[in-house]
């Protein structure tokens, strides 16, 4: 194996501790709302993006528009957007069919730990090292799905599991909740999304994303000042 591969998928090991709960949460959040194994596991292979990901099997769960389903699943994907333009710089080199599969890997976890590493060690062969770490965070995110969906498909239904998927969002919310408008944006939005939880065509949870946004930029503006 490639060293700079290999680095990453090491790099990668420890991270995978905290996908494979979220992966097996989200198999058995896609089986609790009554996805097939193929669909679940296509889902998780296609979107690739563990939150919005639980937020459109929630909406889904609940008879929500398609259409608001992926306008929230892309409102919580925004930050990507972010990621793709700071990361883009080292792979120019590289064909746009090339770059195409590399974008389509791209999470949190692997656009931090490349750009700490290209940081570190100018060496390092960018393309290699982010396929380590990515595709080996793909590889168990669509395994644990896999598990998940076959664990939720044998659980009772009486077991009632479905606070697994609110006690992941908190999981995930709270460590990120580090300065003023992160913590501003996390209230507001998830203040809203309760206030708005009525709101026709489930929109109350797109709803809450946008003025969470909204809050975390103006508090964001007030600490530059």
């Amino acid at each position: 194996m490639n060293e700079d591969l290999r680095s990453g998928v090491l790099d990668a090991l420890p991270l995978q501790l905290g996908i494979v709960p979220f992966a097996l949460v989200t198999g058995i959040a896609a089986a609790d709302v009554g996805m097939t194994p193929a669909q679940a596991v296509g889902m998780s292979a296609i979107v690739f993006a563990g939150a919005s990901q639980l937020a459109a099997i929630e909406l889904l769960g609940a008879n929500a528009p398609l259409a608001v389903v992926v306008a929230t699943a892309v409102v919580i994907n925004l930050r990507m957007l972010m990621y793709s333009a700071s990361i883009a710089p080292h792979f120019r080199t590289y064909r746009r069919r090339t770059r195409a599969y590399l974008a389509y890997l791209l999470t949190d976890q692997a656009y931090a730990m490349s750009i700490a590493e290209y940081a570190d060690d100018r060496d390092r062969d960018r393309r290699s090292y982010y396929l380590g770490v990515a595709a080996s965070i793909w590889l168990v995110w669509i395994v644990g799905t896999a598990l998940g969906v076959v664990v939720g498909a044998g659980v009772p239904e009486s077991w009632g599991l479905s606070f697994a998927v609110p006690l992941v969002f908190l999981a995930l919310l709270v460590p990120a909740m580090k300065d003023r408008p992160r913590t501003v944006a996390a209230i507001a939005g998830g203040a809203v999304a309760i206030v708005a939880a009525d709101v026709p065509f489930n929109l109350g949870l797109l709803v809450g994303a946008l003025a969470g946004i909204a809050a975390g930029l103006l508090s964001a503006r007030g600490v530059d000042r």
